[in-house]
């Protein structure tokens, strides 16, 4: 019986695929399954199916990472479980690295390092998350939950929490059951996976406009959260104030056009949330 099950969703992204299991075969992989659950795509896996031929792979038909990620653990068989997404890259030692932490705690989230797929300058979407963009230490420390980009978690625990579930924020969810039936999480800065930034508004927009969506779905719907969730968009202008400082002495950007660019672009996601959130609060789609 193997150690780990690692689970993979994927979904109409071939390229960054391949890299993630490419860097993912560089890693210790004894005592592993690999499962690919892809969430029907349109483009052919079959040459990556060739160059990984001691992996897995799976088609669930059922759209949503959430479905991807259930059939992914249905399918494998291993007491630890790793999840990372189609197009992270894990860190070299990230399976040895695993090994050494899942007995720390149930639910553990690494680290996600934001890198560039283009050239320099960075664009004003790269440079805002570069400094903004998947903080797993803050997800997990200050608001109580782990991406699934980077987490490991035991068999046991996840058939007692339930399966995730589509049309929310599901990590979030997942989690927030998690540590209420009392399993512990923690944060472990050594489990190290990359994910690229989002290379332009467009892209950056359409991840936001996700979030807003999903976590608007976990507020319930009542009067009461709707105000609640009014007042919480009246105040994100106000909050560039708190963040803009982060902008000015952050180290992963290194020129002034770059802080430029992060500040232009954390205004105006700021200001489109909140009109996003008003909206949402007064019964309008966004």
């Amino acid at each position: 019986m193997p150690e780990i099950s690692i689970i993979i969703p994927h979904y109409n992204d071939v390229e960054r695929l391949e890299r993630c299991l490419t860097a993912l075969s560089k890693n210790d992989l004894s005592g592993c399954e690999v499962m690919v659950v892809d969430n029907g795509s349109t483009q052919s896996l079959d040459e990556v199916r060739s160059k990984f031929p001691d992996f897995r792979f799976v088609v669930e038909r059922e759209k949503g990472a959430a479905a991807a990620r259930n059939r992914g653990v249905s399918e494998t068989t291993a007491p630890i479980l790793m999840f990372i997404d189609a197009d992270c890259l894990p860190a070299s030692d990230w399976v040895v690295t695993g090994r050494q932490v899942a007995g720390r705690a149930d639910l553990i989230g690494g680290r996600v390092e934001v890198f560039h797929e283009t050239p320099p300058p960075l664009s004003g979407a790269e440079a805002f998350e570069a400094v903004f963009a998947f903080d797993f230490r803050n997800y997990i420390e200050v608001q109580g939950f782990s991406g699934t980009g980077n987490l490991i978690t035991r068999r046991d625990v996840f058939e007692d929490v339930g399966l995730f579930r589509g049309g929310m924020s599901e990590d979030r969810d997942w989690s927030f059951r998690a540590t209420a039936k009392g399993y512990r999480l923690i944060y472990e800065d050594s489990l190290r996976v990359g994910h690229p930034s989002r290379q332009d508004w467009p892209a950056l927009k359409a991840k936001w406009r996700r979030i807003t969506q999903e976590m608007f779905g976990q507020t319930g719907g009542s009067f009461g959260a709707r105000l609640k969730w009014a007042i919480k968009g009246l105040m994100m202008p106000a909050s560039v104030l708190a963040h803009l400082p982060k902008v000015a002495t952050s180290s992963a950007l290194t020129s002034i056009g770059d802080r430029l660019n992060a500040a232009g672009v954390l205004i105006r996601l700021r200001i489109l949330r909140m009109v996003w959130m008003l909206r949402q609060a007064t019964g309008l789609q966004i």
